[in-house]
């Protein structure tokens, strides 16, 4: 160390280290434009063509598309599509989340990666979240308004909407950063 530090600050003395986001297979995330202009802005969430989204990392062909939006801190935790494949792409346009995905299909070459992401109209970005993969959020002090495209309708009857306790994965992940 260059600079000499009093005993007590040295022995506390941590350093943050900055690796790459865990990759979860069939995850991925596409940045959009966002174009302001003087009175306003404009964003293309989509393009659509025969076989769904267009331009994308990943195929998704549109069966639904949702909003939901979230109270302040608001923690959404944890859903899961199981019984039927129900593929997800998010896109926050207004807010903030922080979410958490966690592989948990059975075989999968990521199983147990766990995955933070935040999320904000600032800067909107699509984020596909496949089936088997558990997802869920927090909102920011201001609340969120989330975008959700899948490629599956909500039944009522018989949902595909499996829940995992919050804490599962450890409460740790829903604790505010502390510097």
């Amino acid at each position: 160390m260059k600079i000499e530090l009093a005993p007590e600050y040295a022995a506390a003395l941590t350093f943050e280290s900055y690796p790459p986001a865990p990759d979860i297979a069939g995850v991925w995330t596409h940045p959009l434009r966002k174009n302001r202009s003087e009175n306003g802005a404009f964003m293309e969430y989509a393009r659509m063509g025969e076989e769904g989204f267009q331009g994308l990392p990943g195929r998704l062909i549109p069966r639904q598309i949702s909003v939901s939006w979230a109270a302040p801190g608001r923690i959404n935790a944890f859903h899961i599509h199981v019984k039927e494949e129900q593929n997800e792409i998010w896109c926050v346009i207004e807010g903030q989340l922080m979410v958490w995905l966690v592989d948990c299909r059975a075989g999968s070459p990521t199983l147990g990666v766990r995955r933070k992401l935040v999320l904000s109209g600032e800067q909107p970005t699509m984020v596909h979240i496949p089936s088997g993969v558990a997802h869920g959020y927090q909102a920011s002090d201001g609340g969120a308004t989330l975008l959700y495209t899948m490629d599956a309708r909500f039944n009522i009857e018989d949902p595909n909407e499996g829940r995992i306790p919050w804490n599962q994965f450890g409460d740790e992940l829903w604790s505010e950063d502390r510097g």
